[in-house]
């Protein structure tokens, strides 16, 4: 099997409710988000392709849209928009249209922190 990937980025406010009292991360505040997917499959003979990236793009396109720019938490299934849940929600956002789907990374560009995500069938 072959690998390719595709970044995103995009920017959001958010804060945390579980955080500890008085805790930064329990008030409103922002980052950029950088998102990498990575798509596994056999490599078709006649396209020499996993999939086009236009067709990732396009996928990706109305996602990115609901949380560019938005208040996470707002965001149904986001309610506590840490990184991991951010990686589970957009797992479960796209890997309908991107069967391939094998691999989330989220990560905070300021904070230089991130998180993985395998799917849910990963151990």
């Amino acid at each position: 099997m072959t690998r390719i990937y595709k970044e995103f980025l995009f920017d959001a406010a958010h804060y945390l409710p579980d955080a500890p009292e008085g805790h930064p991360n329990r008030r409103v505040h922002g980052h950029s988000f950088r998102v990498t997917l990575w798509l596994e499959g056999p490599v078709s003979p006649k396209t020499g392709l996993i999939r086009h990236f236009e067709e990732i793009d396009r996928e990706i396109a109305p996602l990115r849209e609901k949380i560019d720019h938005h208040m996470l938490n707002e965001i149904p299934g986001l309610e506590n928009p840490t990184l991991e849940n951010i990686a589970v929600w957009l797992w479960k956002n796209l890997k309908t249209p991107l069967p391939e789907l094998a691999r989330i990374e989220v990560h905070r560009a300021s904070c230089r922190e991130g998180c993985v995500y395998d799917g849910p069938e990963s151990k």
